[in-house]
């Protein structure tokens, strides 16, 4: 799976490539982007295909390097079983994901859906008085059960990215 990131975030991983890298993952490709929210780093993830988002709040430094095994890899499973997927289903999408990669490749649609998806979630932290209060999966979940766009077409997140695991 290939994480391409924005070069915010790029600039704390080691070993992301500048060039494209191939994907080789049925489940496609991801985009990355570091925001900062009441004064917290910030980590939105977004499916190039479906759209869609994971949310992780509260990054530090030291826990940039383990980014894609300890913290996207278990959020995008445990959303999965939020939205009531089933255990079979949940182990091959994770079989599925093969080793992550990062690079700097980046579409301008797929970064103007996390744009729009950060702009939501910015709207709903304004109600908590501390970002690290929001569950990431919770808000991950809340985040896909609202309409997107890709090029052009209304998709629901969370249900195609729900399909695209029962094809597996």
């Amino acid at each position: 799976m290939i994480i391409h990131c924005s070069q915010k975030i790029a600039a704390k991983l080691a070993d992301v490539s500048p060039v494209q890298l191939e994907e080789t993952s049925p489940l496609g490709g991801w985009h990355a982007h570091l925001f900062t929210l009441d004064r917290r780093q910030c980590v939105m993830f977004c499916h190039d295909a479906t759209r869609y988002t994971l949310f992780l709040p509260g990054l530090r430094k030291e826990r940039f390097a383990e980014l894609s095994g300890q913290w996207f890899r278990p959020l995008y499973l445990a959303t999965f079983a939020a939205f009531g997927c089933p255990p079979a289903q949940i182990s091959k999408a994770e079989l599925a994901m093969g080793p992550i990669r990062f690079d700097t490749a980046t579409d301008r649609s797929v970064q103007g859906s996390l744009r729009v998806a950060r702009q939501d979630l910015e709207a709903w932290a304004m109600r908590i008085a501390n970002v690290m209060d929001l569950d990431p999966i919770a808000v991950s979940c809340e985040l896909n059960h609202r309409p997107a766009t890709v090029y052009g077409k209304l998709v629901w997140p969370g249900k195609a990215m729900l399909e695209a695991v029962a094809r597996l």
